[in-house]
């Protein structure tokens, strides 16, 4: 960026942006379950999944030095800040970011030839998936997955939809424009998958480099709607199946809760398992080993977390760019 104020800007206004939506989408995961009720059905007729290694021993307090050690993502990201920022001091500043333009050009011809395979990818994923745990395994949870899909479409198209609007854009012609991305994500059941390619899509849609280099890593671990919106309606869904009552105020907990421990599923596919258990394991009301009855179907709810996390955070970066007038209107018509 050449100017450490505009990164230390940014970087805020993108985390208070991450905060507020996650805080929308955790809110829409319990409003929409409390309405429906996906858990109220007989869990005599679920199947029981081993969900031992979730659960076993007692759940460890969220750590936030762990999470950093932990998470390649933002590791790459803030080694990548102080190399910029040794670079953009240097003698050698030019000859470098020049070599590094060159490398990053050929690391985006590989992703190229890469996403040729996307659709072939995302055929194969599915079909390993129906083919290990059977259609009869949706059948009971059928409520479930219905209300997870249907939340997150209404989050994608009426909340990011209103915030692609007000900033004269639209969420439809936003997922035509990635639908390359989406396919290798349904395939791979992770956004990490796309991180990259995504990237390289938002800069030629007109959001400079700068602010995409530092909004989309950074919201691959702190922007998970997806993710916060299945966490916040299993919550839920396992409380009505085990008909415990939650008032106002343990619900808001929860979503308090929830702003915190979801920030620790960045990065590894299934880790909202973890995240889930030492929620359940905070609020003391919910008994933990309802996680088995939501392992059967949550590969097929995976697929839907990650569309949404990668869509999320596109949309986040467009608010930063256009907020910082760090995008090009001129080159909108790329994505169209």
């Amino acid at each position: 960026m050449g100017d450490l104020k505009k990164v230390g800007r940014i970087g805020v206004k993108a985390l208070l942006y991450f905060e507020i939506v996650s805080s929308f989408s955790l809110a829409a995961g319990i409003l929409m379950a409390v309405i429906i009720q996906p858990g109220k059905i007989d869990k005599s007729h679920l199947q029981i999944q081993n969900a031992s290694k979730y659960i076993s021993g007692p759940a460890k307090d969220f750590n936030w030095m762990e999470f950093f050690l932990s998470n390649l993502t933002l590791q790459v990201l803030l080694a990548a800040i102080v190399a910029g920022i040794i670079l953009n001091y240097s003698k050698y500043r030019l000859v470098a970011v020049e070599n590094l333009g060159k490398l990053s050009k050929l690391v985006f011809i590989g992703l190229k030839y890469v996403m040729y395979l996307a659709p072939l990818g995302a055929f194969g994923g599915m079909a390993y998936t129906i083919g290990k745990f059977g259609l009869h395994t949706l059948v009971p949870l059928a409520k479930l997955m219905g209300t997870v899909y249907l939340t997150m479409g209404i989050f994608i198209f009426l909340i990011l939809g209103s915030i692609m609007r007000y900033y004269k854009m639209s969420i439809w012609g936003f997922i035509r424009y990635i639908k390359e991305e989406l396919l290798l994500v349904l395939g791979t059941s992770s956004s990490e998958s796309a991180l990259p390619s995504i990237m390289q899509k938002l800069e030629k849609m007109g959001c400079s480099k700068s602010v995409v280099g530092l909004v989309i890593p950074t919201g691959y671990s702190f922007n998970l709607d997806g993710t916060s919106i299945y966490l916040s309606m299993s919550v839920i869904f396992l409380a009505q199946l085990y008909g415990v009552h939650l008032s106002v105020g343990e619900m808001l907990s929860i979503i308090g809760i929830l702003m915190v421990t979801s920030k620790g599923a960045a990065g590894v596919t299934g880790s909202g398992f973890i995240v889930l258990a030492s929620t359940l394991t905070a609020i003391h009301k919910i008994p933990v080993e309802g996680l088995a009855f939501l392992l059967g179907v949550d590969k097929f709810m995976s697929e839907a977390r990650a569309l949404t996390n990668i869509i999320g955070n596109g949309v986040a970066t467009i608010v930063i760019a256009k907020s910082e007038k760090e995008f090009h209107p001129e080159r909108v018509e790329d994505a169209a």
